[in-house]
């Protein structure tokens, strides 16, 4: 009987332990996460984001921004490629296509810009980072004012709310940066 309770109490033992390891293991630093999210503008969106990608939990805040970067990227290129594609469904108005064909290139450069930042992280090369992050964000703005040129043309939901998302994210990586130091 004191055999099996032994043998229980260790299987209970080693059951605890293993838990325990795998727990840490699968949570990682999910309070760098939080502790660096909290000090960006858009705290929510940052642990959303990381949250998301299992290789945050091993990263460190260059890592993060890191991610943080990519996701950013993949909407800049997403965004532009939904707007190449409306040129061609759109109806036979030059003005619309003129514009969206100007909304697609500027989120291309938006997505340039990006990617330039990520060799700037490499080469711990913060300011040049920030300036790129920057331009990334900027970039949609062109698209939004491309439209107000055109009264009657009304801007769309689907690119302003694109336009929020990515200027979000970018407002995050910025907040990040700020803590790698220039």
């Amino acid at each position: 009987m004191i055999i099996t309770s032994l043998k229980m109490t260790s299987s209970l033992y080693m059951f605890l332990l293993i838990s325990l390891i795998l727990t840490s293991l699968t949570n990682g630093d999910a309070g760098l996460i939080q502790t660096t999210c909290k000090t960006t503008k858009y705290a929510d969106l940052c642990v959303s984001i990381l949250h998301s990608d299992p290789t945050s939990l091993n990263s460190d805040t260059k890592g993060l921004a890191l991610i943080l970067i990519r996701v950013a990227t993949a909407n800049a290129t997403a965004t532009s490629t939904f707007l190449s594609s409306q040129l061609l469904t759109t109806t036979n108005d030059t003005t619309l296509k003129t514009v969206l064909k100007e909304c697609s290139h500027m989120y291309a450069f938006s997505g340039d810009a990006l990617r330039a930042s990520v060799q700037d992280f490499a080469s711990e090369s913060y300011d040049y980072a920030y300036m790129h992050v920057m331009a990334a964000a900027d970039y949609p703005n062109a698209c939004r004012n491309a439209f107000r040129r055109y009264p009657k043309l009304i801007y769309p939901q689907a690119i302003a709310s694109r336009e929020d998302e990515l200027k979000h994210i970018c407002d995050v990586v910025l907040g990040l940066t700020d803590h790698l130091g220039f």
